[in-house]
């Protein structure tokens, strides 16, 4: 993520730098408020079960526009109920991922299932989709916000986001500046995703079924994870929560005679899928046939496999046309304003639109990002590495990939602590990503939920492209929200 000397800076919420001293202290306190409080991760340097290292966090809340917040969070009910119709077009997923499926191998072993489960009918009508649609700033723009990308699967830290608002709220506070913390909107991720999933578990309509959770092998993001488990243990008691991996399920897992899944006695109402978005989650086979066994199962998926087609990159830049806009949405207001946070998404298919994007790409390589269809962060090419990344392509392996116009996010200025890091942390410039969750159940005829569940704040360094907090590279944030025309500037 480059930036330059014309690069707008967002207010601070509070005046930085800070004293030495003060900055020590609070510093520790809050790396202690951290992991009291579960805002924290398994090290991936020195894994034990045992132990855990506080997430990465900002100190201070970061500056975010208000009205910007505020339009992402009346959208998402929108943004939802747009990928529920995608989800539920069968044409628009097949036609948009017929190229990329010929080359990239993953979502082509995702398509074959959803495939083969339409060749046998949807046992199981109803899907749910957990979603988290992310947004940057874009300057040139007026810093309007501009989607990133829209995640289907795994939409992740809604547990560790709800943790961070109150710990920020106390670092604001132990600084005296108590009188701020209005500006910091409330949020209830966790809650948001969880009752979703049990409005889920009600349309299942079995009391002693369970939800289960497919985990990695290994979960370095545990507390995000069990913090959605333990709220539904704590809040529903009646309902039992089981974790499980793909290879797991397979050892287990079997259809009833109603095609219930069942897990040795235990029938699974939800399935919430925390795992399964990446190839190195499927080890053999096995995984694959067990992602197809629950796929074919009357529970309910969160996200089915045409939901997580959904998500595919390959279908966002198919979305970013007008006229793909208005299969699925009917209102000419709506599609104006989700059209609105489109950035340039161009398709490199081997055709004559995408070999002109593929020849602009390497003449000015530095206003795109390429992208390829996963999630998880680290996977995407950024500028000045685009060219070479795309001469290594055939023209075929090419539509595996989009490009996309490189989004500009204003600064802001403020200390970014990890584990390990410098004690006391350096002020850096950084650059936010806002993740708005939002959850939709319904099937294809009719929407019975659908509502906004939260927001999450990741910020990373101005010089750094990826952002991902999992995979070591961004930090945990909240937004404090700021007016264009507010004067009340780090008192």
């Amino acid at each position: 993520m480059s930036s330059d000397a014309n690069t707008a800076v967002l207010r601070n919420c509070i005046r930085l730098p800070l004293a030495e001293d003060e900055l020590l202290e609070v510093t520790a306190k809050a790396k202690d408020y951290a992991i009291m409080h579960g805002a924290a991760m398994r090290s991936k340097t020195a894994f034990s079960p045992d132990s855990l290292n506080f997430a990465p966090f900002v100190l201070v809340p970061s500056s975010f526009p208000r009205k910007e917040f505020e339009k992402a969070v009346a959208l998402q009910p929108i943004i939802n109920r747009l990928m529920h119709n995608v989800a539920h077009d069968e044409e628009f997923i097949t036609t948009t991922l017929a190229e990329t499926i010929k080359v990239d191998e993953f979502t082509a072993n995702l398509f074959n299932i959803y495939r083969k489960v339409l060749a046998h009918g949807f046992t199981q009508a109803y899907s749910i989709g957990l979603l988290r649609s992310d947004y940057m700033a874009h300057v040139s723009e007026g810093c309007a916000i501009k989607q990133v990308e829209i995640n289907t699967v795994a939409s992740s830290f809604a547990g560790i986001a709800t943790q961070l608002v109150p710990q920020q709220k106390f670092v604001l506070s132990e600084l005296g500046h108590a009188d701020k913390l209005h500006n910091m909107p409330d949020n209830n991720a966790l809650a948001g995703l969880c009752d979703g999933m049990v409005k889920a578990w009600d349309i299942y309509a079995k009391p002693q079924a369970v939800i289960l959770f497919i985990i990695e092998d290994v979960s370095y993001n545990i507390c995000d994870q069990r913090f959605h488990e333990f709220y539904i243990r704590e809040t529903y008691p009646h309902i039992k929560v089981l974790r499980r991996t793909l290879t797991e399920v397979h050892r287990e897992g079997k259809l009833g005679q109603s095609k219930e899944l069942l897990l040795g006695s235990q029938e699974v109402a939800v399935i919430y899928f925390r795992a399964g978005y990446e190839p190195g989650h499927y080890h053999s086979q096995a995984d694959w046939d067990a992602r197809y066994l629950m796929e074919t199962s009357l529970a309910i998926k969160c996200p089915s496999i045409h939901y997580h087609l959904a998500g595919t990159k390959k279908v966002q830049q198919a979305l970013a046309q007008p006229a793909v806009l208005e299969r699925f949405i009917n209102d000419p207001e709506e599609i104006k304003a989700v059209g609105k946070i489109f950035t340039g998404l161009y398709s490199l298919d081997d055709n004559e639109a995408g070999n002109a994007s593929y020849e602009m790409a390497l003449r000015t390589p530095e206003r795109f990002v390429l992208k390829p269809q996963r999630e998880g962060g680290g996977n995407n090419v950024y500028g000045v590495d685009i060219p070479d990344a795309l001469k290594r392509m055939s023209r075929v392996e090419r539509s595996a990939w989009i490009l996309m116009d490189l989004i500009h996010p204003p600064l802001t200025k403020g200390y970014m602590v990890r584990p390990g890091g410098d004690m006391p942390p350096q002020i850096v410039d950084m650059v936010s990503e806002l993740g708005i969750f939002g959850v939709v159940i319904g099937d294809a005829e009719h929407i019975v939920h659908n509502y906004q569940a939260g927001h999450m704040l990741r910020t990373k360094l101005s010089t750094a492209n990826e952002g991902g907090v999992a995979a070591g590279l961004g930090a945990l944030d909240s937004p404090y929200l700021i007016d264009s025309d507010d004067e009340d500037e780090q008192k």
